[in-house]
């Protein structure tokens, strides 16, 4: 057991929370069941209106209740700005820690104080769908690909208050889902190193539909793809916009085309042409498919790897398209 204060930092579990009653009160259940034994938790709720007070009021957790629906970011800066430790863990209301992860944050960040820890996605979902599953996979295969990354995403960032202070937070007024990767980049810029420790897991829950997927896909194409824009560093390996993704939309899109090419001509040259663009792409992806055979089981690595090359690129190629738009709308101030 550990008792020595000195040796288990204080940690301040920030969490935001919008409208999230089906999921939060399985992530605090989860933080409470923890064998840590020095931290507190703190939901700020951003003006919720399913229930999810009453939901959190059942935990011993200190709760911060906006008085207006105002984002995430605001979310986390208020929560980190009320905490009383010297270590901050971001999590979402949708994630589930084990018993040991704050012990594990605890000693990732003492081996790097001035540094910006993260942590990832379990392989397999907390709701254990395929898709739920696929995307479980798919972020913790492109999180912690590298171990000094390009972001570091704050479903399980931690870091010490001082240095959140330092760099001012998490940008309030910024477009949606992308609010992490800016900070991120930010703190890079001031100097901070980002570390990726694959021991500081948490399960997600996701219920993800095949609806769902493709809403997703296509949301975080979208702002990904006008960041990118703005930040010019399009083609960049980073993360959950992995080189990966980007290339099997690429195929998947040249793939649909010489097939078309094929049905008008029926020349040779198309299949050949597809067969070529598929081979390269499944040896770029041969990690990645690897991750999915892993952690399931065949039948799941198998239709996980067709739906990553033949589906899941249609709704990110979408939302690529309307990034771009996105992207052009506000630089002309038309958004």
């Amino acid at each position: 057991m550990l008792h020595n204060i000195r040796v288990n930092p204080g940690i301040s579990v920030i969490i935001p929370n919008y409208n999230g009653s089906a999921t939060i009160g399985t992530c605090l259940s989860s933080l409470f069941s923890s064998n840590y034994p020095n931290f507190e938790v703190i939901v700020v709720d951003d003006f919720s209106t399913d229930g999810s007070i009453e939901v959190i009021r059942q935990f011993p957790c200190r709760l911060i209740c906006l008085q207006q629906h105002r984002g995430a970011s605001i979310a986390r800066n208020t929560g980190a700005g009320d905490s009383s430790e010297e270590v901050l863990f971001f999590i979402d209301a949708d994630c589930v820690v084990s018993v040991d992860t704050l012990g594990l944050a605890a000693k990732a960040w003492a081996d790097n104080k001035n540094s910006v820890i993260g942590g990832s996605y379990a392989r397999t979902a907390y709701d254990n769908s395929f898709y739920s599953n696929f995307q479980a996979v798919l972020i913790n295969y492109s999180e912690l690909k590298y171990r000094e990354p390009d972001y570091v995403a704050s479903h399980a960032m931690v870091m010490s208050k001082e240095v959140f202070e330092k760099n001012m937070g998490f940008p309030e007024e910024f477009m949606p889902v992308m609010e992490d990767v800016e900070f991120s980049h930010r703190l890079r810029r001031s100097g901070t190193s980002l570390i990726m420790d694959s021991s500081i897991i948490v399960r997600h829950i996701f219920n993800y539909s095949f609806r769902e997927s493709f809403r997703n896909a296509f949301k975080k194409a979208k702002y990904w793809t006008a960041y990118s824009l703005n930040n010019k560093d399009l083609t960049k390996d980073s993360g959950a916009a992995s080189v990966e993704l980007k290339f099997s939309v690429l195929s998947a899109c040249l793939t649909y085309i010489f097939f078309l090419c094929f049905l008008i001509s029926f020349n040779a040259f198309f299949p050949a042409c597809m067969i070529t663009v598929f081979m390269f792409n499944l040896w770029l992806s041969r990690g990645l498919i690897k991750a999915f055979f892993s952690p399931i089981n065949r039948s799941f690595g198998i239709k996980a790897t067709l739906y990553f090359f033949l589906a899941y690129p249609l709704p990110v190629a979408a939302g690529g398209a309307a990034g771009m738009l996105y992207c052009l709308q506000s630089r002309t101030g038309r958004r």
